[in-house]
């Protein structure tokens, strides 16, 4: 499978980057300058250069799946979290690609319930979400509780209702989780949110969310 990383510079995306690299599936890292581009030459998958907010036609092509883990770091919640995904999902369904991860956040359905600073992120997430979920794509929508950088475990719980206080999880699972669902079959058209926990990802994929 040829796989695009949306966002493979940043933290998560790196490590998916990385895994995608070392796994069967051919990877494509997107970022958005080109001084970026031999780190992820330098993690073993094919760099392309475009901007989410702007023409990403070309990122798309020959693709079969993306794995959405870009974000703006709070810069621009709108533009980017929220419409640079829009943008990768129209290219993504032009392109006649199929599926699609999203990398989102937990809180994104109760943004009330977060911190002030968070409500604008959390309800850009929201909608880009929904506008995942309406689209012709085969989705899944993978929500983190607050990230760690601790070394990951391969090792999570999943569930629809998390305690965002008892839900803190490493990037690097993460990203293992992201890199997972291209291949779980019960995760295709869910939504769920994940934490630290004792089940191995690919069981927890195969059998919480089958139940």
């Amino acid at each position: 499978m040829n796989v695009l990383v949306a966002g493979s510079h940043g933290q998560v995306g790196r490590h998916a980057t990385r895994l995608l690299a070392e796994s069967d599936h051919a990877v494509r890292g997107m970022v958005r300058a080109e001084s970026q581009a031999t780190d992820i030459d330098d993690l073993g998958a094919e760099p392309v250069v475009a901007d989410l907010t702007g023409d990403v036609s070309h990122a798309v092509e020959g693709i079969d799946a993306i794995i959405f883990a870009a974000g703006s770091a709070g810069e621009d919640v709108w533009g980017v979290d929220r419409d640079g995904a829009i943008n990768l999902i129209d290219e993504a369904e032009a392109e006649s690609i199929d599926r699609f991860v999203m990398l989102s956040s937990i809180g994104v359905d109760r943004p009330e319930d977060g911190p002030e600073e968070m409500h604008e992120y959390l309800r850009a997430k929201a909608e880009a979400d929904e506008y995942l979920r309406e689209s012709d794509l085969t989705d899944t929508i993978v929500r983190p509780g607050p990230l760690t950088d601790e070394d990951g475990t391969g090792r999570i719980r999943t569930g629809t209702d998390l305690a965002e206080d008892d839900a803190e999880i490493p990037r690097e699972d993460v990203s293992r989780t992201l890199v997972a669902t291209l291949g779980a079959e019960t995760t295709r058209g869910e939504t769920f949110e994940i934490a630290a926990g004792d089940e191995p990802i690919e069981a927890a994929l195969r059998e919480s969310l089958d139940e």
